[in-house]
């Protein structure tokens, strides 16, 4: 438990598109607005010609004007290898570099930062994110932030899971709980919603990036997710990629030109794009007006409802399928379904609510909660819950949570043995006994999968290691015990002993290739904390620079409408002011002792200048 000396604990909901954060505070949750007065923050991370790192909203604005400098999408990368074939597919579509690592599999997102090429990973760039999210809470908890609930996709595997958790240990943050994204949804509208009578509800997430669904049952302050399906890459990013498909084809059959492979101009059309989906929410038709888009010429086209439906109409049912697979699996009947919970910025898409109505007879959705907000507003309550910090109905709260895909060891070859199956609920533990497969066999190499494929090359492998030293004995005389352990965020531990020796070896699902090494983590939390100091070096920098620039305006603009000036000393002050300003673009990156250097120096000719006045006019007076 993380107690409040050790700081406060928000919940984070580490968004594709947009992230948020939320806390316990005055007896309730509050989501936390950022900076910029927002309650949610768009995860992008940019890196200027000026050599500064912006996060957020900042980075957003800049994106169409530095495409190739601003990264996104990076929970699409994490905890994946870059020939993923998901991977391969969406390097297509962002105007960044990504390549793969020289050692690994692992992709790494390229940028140009302070006058060379810098090379960072998913988990990098994820821990920004999280540091500008803790800052957010800190700033308005007037309190430091030092543990965090955070929530992933509920079809996130392990190596997503705990490529999560890494990132908020380069972030400073202690990930106290990682959490299936429905689920909290499931625990913020049971907070609040939940009677003495059991009632199934189904929680349909539909984000930027990823789609979840899950069917919980909630009693009082009882929550049990019954079971979860999803698809960890489908979201409206890839309603947005089938737009600009659309006018990049357009654009080409109008004006024979291919814009395809310049990325600021898809850039520039994807947020036209991105737009127009928000607004057909609500209208039948928009226009898209991008001026000089490439070569000087212009898009101006329009959308209708009806065209974006047809270009997305087989995502759309992909979601409609695989909540029909989460009712089967959880054994619900669909009329047995009180309330259908909308989670997510793509879930206002009308035709999602359409066929959702159509599968549910005609139930319309619960609205009563906002879908931007209510993943973290649940990750707040387990945080509150955790700390001890919530009240007496939080504090009474039980949430069962079950895991996402089968778990289990190959066996005869290519045979997938599951241990645990999906939708087991968690935290689990489960042990089968293994007898040697070979006359003196003295080890067994043991490789771990995840997956529904009864052939293990087609599933997820995990990790494997290797118990040695068993006692020569005939085949199936030794036997080895084998356990799969599930702990509350979903992550996995297996071991393997040899029953009569006690002989064992063990392996949690941390480090396996592609994952991030405890050495490379220290040396992304040094970093993380350089970046930082650079960041706040940059800021003094720029307020150093503006306090001079904004002197100089205002002595300039005193002096001007000053009577008692004579005209050499007007002529002194204009000259101080030309030369203050010249100088302030010749060194835009100077340290912050040279332009308070420069100030002193400003305030020494004005002081000398105001003196002279000031006896004149005694003079005057005399």
């Amino acid at each position: 438990m993380a107690g409040k000396e050790e700081g406060r604990t928000v919940g984070i909901d580490l968004g594709t598109t947009y992230s948020c954060v939320a806390a316990w505070q005055h007896n309730r949750v509050e989501i936390i607005a950022n900076d910029q007065g927002n309650r949610t923050t768009p995860s992008y991370v940019a890196f200027t010609d000026d050599d500064e790192r912006l996060m957020g909203d900042a980075a957003k604005n800049q994106v169409a004007s530095a495409p190739t400098n601003t990264v996104y999408d990076a929970k699409r990368l994490i905890g994946r290898r870059f020939n993923d074939p998901m991977v391969e597919s969406d390097m297509k579509l962002w105007p960044f570099k990504v390549i793969p690592h020289p050692t690994d599999s692992k992709p790494m997102i390229v940028v140009s930062y302070k006058g060379e090429e810098k090379q960072f990973s998913a988990e990098e760039i994820s821990s920004m994110l999280l540091s500008k999210m803790k800052d957010i809470a800190e700033a308005y908890l007037r309190s430091p932030v030092k543990n965090a609930v955070v929530t992933v996709p509920a079809y996130f595997n392990d190596s997503q899971r705990q490529a999560t958790r890494d990132a908020g240990t380069i972030a400073s943050l202690n990930v106290v709980r990682i959490i299936n994204e429905p689920t909290a949804a499931a625990i913020a509208y049971g907070l609040d919603n939940g009677g003495n009578v059991a009632k199934n509800v189904l929680v349909f997430d539909l984000g930027g990036g990823t789609f979840d669904v899950s069917v919980a049952t909630i009693e009082a302050d009882i929550i049990e997710v019954k079971a979860i399906a999803g698809d960890t890459h489908l979201g409206g990013q890839d309603f947005d990629s089938r737009m600009v498909d659309h006018f990049v084809k357009e654009f080409e059959r109008k004006n024979g030109k291919d814009i395809s492979m310049n990325p600021r101009a898809i850039r520039r059309v994807r947020s036209a794009c991105e737009r127009a989906k928000r607004i057909l929410s609500s209208t039948s038709q928009t226009n898209i007006e991008i001026e000089s888009l490439f070569e000087g010429i212009d898009l101006f086209s329009n959308i209708s409802r009806a065209k974006f439906n047809e270009l997305n109409m087989d995502l759309f049912k992909k979601c409609i399928e695989l909540v029909e697979k989460c009712l089967s699996d959880a054994k619900v009947e669909k009329s047995s379904v009180e309330e259908v919970v909308l989670v997510g910025g793509s879930s206002r898409i009308p035709k999602v609510q359409e066929l959702l109505k159509e599968l549910f007879d005609g139930k319309e959705a619960s609205k009563s909660i906002n879908p931007d907000e209510v993943v973290a507003y649940g990750a707040a309550v387990v945080a509150a819950k955790l700390s001890g910090e919530g009240n007496g109905n939080v504090q009474k709260l039980i949430i069962f949570d079950v895991n996402p895909l089968s778990l289990g060891l190959r066996i005869y070859g290519d045979v997938m043995s599951v241990f645990i199956p999906r939708n087991t609920p968690i935290p689990t533990r489960m042990v089968n006994i293994h007898p040697t497969t070979g006359d003196n066999q003295t080890s067994c190499r043991f490789a771990v999968f995840e997956g529904e494929r009864s052939k293990t090359t087609v599933n997820n492998l995990l990790g494997e290691f290797v118990l040695r030293g068993i006692p020569a004995a005939p085949r199936g005389v030794a036997k080895v015990k084998v356990c799969f352990d599930i702990d509350v965020n979903g992550i996995l531990n297996v071991s393997a002993e040899h029953e009569g020796t006690g002989l064992r070896n063990e392996i949690t699902i941390a480090n396996y290739k592609g994952r991030l090494s405890r050495k490379e983590i220290e040396k992304m939390i040094r970093d993380g904390k350089k970046y930082k100091l650079e960041d706040e070096e940059f800021r003094e920098k720029v307020d150093a620079r503006t306090a001079l620039e904004d002197y100089a305006y205002n002595m300039r603009d005193a002096m001007r409408c000053e009577a008692r000036i004579g005209a050499d000393d007007k002529v002194e002050i204009e000259k101080a002011f030309e030369a203050a300003t010249e100088w302030i673009k010749s060194n835009k990156l100077a340290r912050v002792d040279a332009f308070k250097e420069k100030m002193e120096e400003l305030k020494r000719i004005y002081n000398h200048i105001q003196a002279k006045m000031l006896l004149h006019s005694m003079e005057q007076v005399d």
